[in-house]
């Protein structure tokens, strides 16, 4: 794997997963269930400034943004194993268009949304097809959950030969030892940084 801080910065890409109302804001669908971490309150408040710098540096920010497809009832189109892991979804939550499938304000504007039906975020979305668009090549990583969505995404970009930075500290789980356990996990399919370290290095490229 190349040195992230040989990197082009142009054809560099931060890629967030699921920073969106449903999860983070209040109002949301996890906020009015009352399912919220600290650590992953704080998240796009961390991560905003990179992503500017980025976008600054001629690099693209995509918010890649779980969806759950309304039926034509308007219920939403969800997988048996969520709801049973998450009984208060209900219509409306997540839903294309709506305020709590939108990106967090703290961190828009984004270039490019990628709506998602399952943890990763290259599993039968646009990614792929908007990265070669407009000539990515290599992913710096960040959100939610770290073990989940973050995981998937991690892991489906080093299958494709990817070159990704997982942020350490821009990736949050509902447990401090779960996310340490994955930072350890995939220590060999990704390289890690904190945010300030990338910030750092957009710095120096400039």
């Amino acid at each position: 794997m190349s040195d992230p801080e040989t990197w082009d910065p142009r054809k560099t890409a931060l890629l967030t997963i699921d920073l969106q109302n449903d999860f983070i804001h209040p109002d949301g669908a996890y906020g009015r269930a009352g399912q919220s971490a600290q650590s992953i309150m704080a998240l796009p408040d961390r991560i905003a400034p990179l992503a500017r710098q980025l976008q600054a540096a001629g690099g693209r920010y995509f918010s890649a943004q779980f969806t759950l497809v309304p039926d034509r009832d308007g219920q939403p189109l969800i997988a048996p194993h969520l709801k049973q892991l998450r009984p208060f979804l209900t219509k409306g939550d997540f839903a294309p268009g709506g305020f709590g499938h939108g990106l967090v304000d703290a961190l828009q504007p984004c270039d490019f949304v990628i709506e998602k039906v399952a943890y990763s975020a290259f599993f039968q979305t646009r990614l792929e097809f908007l990265m070669r668009a407009v000539g990515i090549e290599n992913l710096i990583v960040g959100g939610i959950v770290t073990n989940g969505g973050v995981a998937s995404t991690l892991r489906d970009a080093h299958l494709r030969n990817i070159e990704t930075v997982m942020l350490t500290d821009g990736c949050a789980a509902f447990r401090q030892d779960v996310h340490d356990a994955t930072l350890l996990s995939l220590g060999t399919v990704t390289h890690q940084r904190t945010c300030t370290q990338m910030l750092n290095w957009l710095e120096g490229t400039g």
